[in-house]
């Protein structure tokens, strides 16, 4: 069977899922005063050479390219922004059993069919195929591609999507995960973050009772 995660594998992801990584590129994204990792198509494009997507050759190309195009850089990163956002919010409403909104739906429509225009089949070991995207050296978008089609892949597939959690901080830290425990009892970004945060909180609220 071929799936997203043929491809995702090869990534340096953090969360298994491109989709997830990419929404958490935003730091506190459910607070108040989130803070953008992605404020330029320069970190853009740094990202998605940290993860995989993008080799040194092809980045260093797309950034002359970005140089040469200015307008239709920036057209990409908000773009990059607009999608990210939707598929946050998607993802979020999912995870607490919300109503999703129709309108964040249609903008990943909208990305979809770049992503499958760019679509193929190739080689793979073990005499298998996997999923590739197209080299195109100079689009500016290409990143996105792979990353739109992860969360439809994602949004696809039930029991995975059912797994999709929230960091629990109260401060809003909004990171996605899947949580892939047993009894599904994962309930933060990492535990030596806001887990440990929520856990000291617990010990001071419990001592200040007893007192």
């Amino acid at each position: 069977m071929i799936t997203m995660h043929d491809f995702e594998s090869t990534l340096k992801l953090e969360t298994e899922r491109l989709c997830l990584d990419f929404t958490n590129t935003v730091n506190w994204h459910a607070s108040q005063n989130p803070i953008e990792e992605l404020p330029t198509y320069q970190d853009l494009l740094a990202w998605a050479q940290k993860i995989g997507l993008i080799d040194e050759a092809g980045a260093q190309r797309l950034k002359r390219q970005a140089a040469r195009r200015p307008q239709e850089a920036a057209a990409v990163l908000a773009r990059a922004h607009t999608v990210r956002e939707a598929i946050f919010r998607l993802l979020t409403a999912t995870a607490h059993q919300e109503t999703w909104d129709p309108a964040d739906l249609a903008l990943v429509n909208a990305e979809l069919p770049a992503s499958f225009t760019h679509l193929q089949l190739s080689a793979a070991p073990e005499a298998c195929f996997a999923l590739r995207w197209q080299a195109e050296p100079e689009a500016l978008d290409r990143m996105l591609w792979p990353v739109v089609y992860s969360a439809a892949d994602l949004l696809t597939q039930p029991e995975l999507l059912s797994r999709v959690g929230e960091c629990a901080d109260d401060r809003g830290c909004g990171y996605l995960f899947l949580d892939m425990t047993k009894n599904r009892s994962r309930r933060w970004c990492d535990m030596k973050d806001c887990g440990n945060r929520a856990k000291a909180r617990r010990h001071y609220e419990r001592q200040k009772a007893e007192q």
